[in-house]
């Protein structure tokens, strides 16, 4: 566990600093350095024989995301298997990058690793772009000298993890576009279409149907307290995302609860075990003992389930049992995927197949997402068709009335 004070240090390390200055021609030179403060940036370019004019606090130049990550890893790998050295592809690949905060991440990294530092090291400065898994499998390469093949594992790895989060995310849209558009549509109707027919229908002086008296209820509540319902559904959803994100405990009752619902339920699930599976197979296939592999393994699942599950597998395997024993436990493996590793357990093939069940689960993903993307067109038509026609046919329900008694 590290200590209050190595974690500040490794806080304060990560700030950026621009400068400018005069080298010892007096030539104007400026650029941006990594430091634990200012004076520190100081010196260092003083020996550098450069007489600092001005420093301040870089900037940020944009946000880092994981696919600029993913497509980093795979960029290096590239380099490397080309025969390109690490600190130039670096160079290359940081210079040539469109976001400027990658950019500057990878220039940062690589004056580490000029100043002495191996690669694993490096990256473990900048625990919120580089997991422990990453930092492992690089670590695993370079002492193994297998770095090309490691990242070019490592990129393949994440390109994979991407895409099955990609078509998560696309099968979750649709339901939730359905109820966004509906709320819309009926809060417009309700706030400046059904007044105007309130007051037609005043001066009818006949009582008005049950189905009409109700919509017009309903459509009160959102003239005089729209500001109430749409402040609390708001505040509400701040709320349940916000206690979602820092309460492991809630954390880990959403996710028994998306593994339950129905249909999507499964395509979670799935994705889920595909995700497990890819991990453990890339982190196997590298040489990490299982044991070590399967911590990075829960810490990537992406579902709290799984991860105890994976726990509990570690602690198995710790004391002996076998992988599969250990997996059949915990009650989170379908039959095909605890006998496929079993089969890779004794045939000691075990990487390959689980590469395998990863591509078998994407490959189900894939096809349920497809069916769900056609089946939701129609049934967004169908939700919305009812609930419009419900309140077009209860507002027009006393003009039908009024024409069969003038009939």
């Amino acid at each position: 566990m590290p200590t209050m004070s190595a974690r500040l240090d490794k806080k304060i390390k990560e700030i950026s600093f621009s400068w400018e200055g005069k080298d010892k021609s007096g030539k104007m030179v400026k650029g941006e350095m990594r430091a634990a403060g200012a004076v520190i940036v100081t010196s260092t370019l003083r020996r550098q024989g450069i007489r600092v004019t001005k420093i301040a606090k870089a900037r940020s130049n944009g946000t880092i995301r994981d696919k600029d990550i993913t497509l980093f890893t795979r960029q290096l790998a590239t380099m490397m298997k080309s025969g390109v050295p690490l600190l130039q592809s670096f160079d290359i690949v940081g210079k040539g990058h469109n976001n400027r905060a990658v950019g500057k991440l990878l220039m940062d990294i690589k004056m580490d690793v000029e100043t002495g530092s191996n690669l694993a090291n490096a990256f473990r400065k900048y625990p919120l772009h580089f997991d422990a898994l990453f930092c492992n499998l690089v670590a695993a390469g370079e002492a193994a000298g297998i770095l090309d093949d490691l990242l070019d594992r490592l990129a393949t790895y994440k390109e994979k993890i991407q895409a099955i989060k990609r078509k998560i995310k696309s099968a979750l849209f649709y339901p939730l576009s359905i109820i966004v558009v509906a709320f819309i549509i009926t809060a417009v109707i309700m706030i400046f279409v059904i007044p105007a027919f309130k007051e037609l229908f005043q001066n009818f002086g006949a009582d008005l149907p049950g189905p009409t008296l109700m919509v017009m209820a309903i459509s009160d509540l959102f003239v005089d307290y729209w500001w109430v319902i749409f402040g609390g559904i708001g505040l509400s959803l701040y709320t349940f995302f916000y206690v979602w994100k820092r309460s492991t405990a809630m954390q880990r009752v959403m996710d028994r609860l998306l593994l339950r619902l129905p249909i999507f339920g499964d395509v979670i699930r799935k994705a889920t075990i595909a995700r497990w599976a890819r991990t453990l197979a890339t982190m196997f296939a590298a040489g990490v003992p299982l044991v070590d592999a399967l911590d990075s393994v829960a810490g990537a699942a992406g579902n709290h389930v799984y991860f105890d599950a994976t726990k509990k597998i570690q602690l198995e395997v710790s004391t002996g049992s076998s992988l599969v024993d250990a997996m059949t436990q915990t009650n989170v493996f379908s039959n095909m995927v605890l006998q496929m590793v079993a089969i890779g357990e004794e045939s000691g093939s075990l990487d390959s197949m689980l590469s395998k069940i990863a591509d078998f689960f994407e490959a189900e993903v894939d096809n349920a997402v497809e069916a769900l993307s056609s089946l939701m067109e129609p049934i967004i038509m169908v939700v919305l068709g009812t609930l419009i026609g419900s309140m077009v046919i209860a507002m027009y329900l006393p003009i039908f009335k009024m024409g069969q008694v003038v009939g």
